[in-house]
């Protein structure tokens, strides 16, 4: 057996001259937990060249789907940008990967924390209806340097809360936070200073941080991990994995840095 699914490629968008999504069919035969990634990518030269990407649709939709930068240099992400419809990619077996609710110590109020295309994971877990059972709310939080950068997580969003099933959920749950650094906007910002100014829990109308009720999954730029990775282990949170669940997790993978 193969160690990848050959799909094909069924709808490529380009948001920004850096960001684009693209949707593939998915063998019946691929699982996943909401929140983890896989290893895809081409063939190259009769090789794979592959790299972590994050599911950003959910393990109940019959389609893959996947947001990712574009890296001019970069081996796969130079390649992949320029797929079209048709095309076939490689999707490993095997799907992994700490952004799972089961990672976490039961909770009322859970922050996703993203930058960029760290987006992907938690699209895939707003559309997870067993999120919402688990928590009182959901705060979906994003990160760009310009607003253009905010289109697909603000399409998202709305098209969720347009959705049958989940616009009334949503209306109650989840609450979307944009946040851009680098142009004038409702919300500006780097993450982790709105969450030390409390700035975040002042916009959004809800109490500061509280270890006690707070759980915390996070995906985005290496330095943005880190910092609040230090911030909240100074707060006593601790870090979960598989083995010993915690207040907080972290996505190390990326697909280029």
């Amino acid at each position: 057996m193969s160690a990848f699914y050959r799909e094909k490629v069924l709808s490529v968008r380009h948001w920004t001259d850096t960001l684009f999504s693209f949707r593939a069919t998915r063998d019946s035969g691929f699982r996943f937990q909401n929140g983890q990634f896989a290893m895809i990518g081409l063939e190259v030269d009769g090789r794979p060249l592959l790299r972590a990407y994050s599911m950003a649709s959910a393990n109940h939709e019959e389609e893959l789907e996947f947001f990712s930068i574009k890296v001019q240099e970069g081996p796969l992400t130079s390649r992949l940008q320029k797929i079209k419809e048709g095309d076939i990619i490689l999707v490993g077996r095997k799907a992994t990967g700490t952004l799972i609710t089961d990672n976490l110590i039961p909770g009322e109020r859970l922050l996703l924390l993203s930058t960029g295309t760290g987006l992907a994971p938690f699209a895939s877990l707003i559309k997870d209806p067993d999120v919402y059972d688990r928590f009182e709310s959901i705060v979906l939080v994003h990160g760009c340097r310009q607003v253009s950068e905010l289109a697909y997580g603000e399409q998202l969003v709305a098209t969720l809360r347009d959705d049958e099933l989940f616009g009334p959920v949503l209306s109650e749950k989840l609450i979307y936070y944009p946040t851009v650094t680098r142009e004038p906007f409702r919300n500006r910002g780097r993450i982790t200073d709105l969450i030390s100014s409390n700035q975040l829990f002042s916009d959004i109308g809800q109490a500061a941080l509280d270890i006690e009720t707070d759980r915390i999954m996070m995906c985005g730029s290496p330095g943005m991990l880190e910092e609040l990775k230090q911030m909240f282990e100074a707060h006593a949170f601790l870090e979960g994995s598989h083995s010993e669940p915690g207040h907080f997790v972290i996505e190390k993978a990326f697909v280029e840095r």
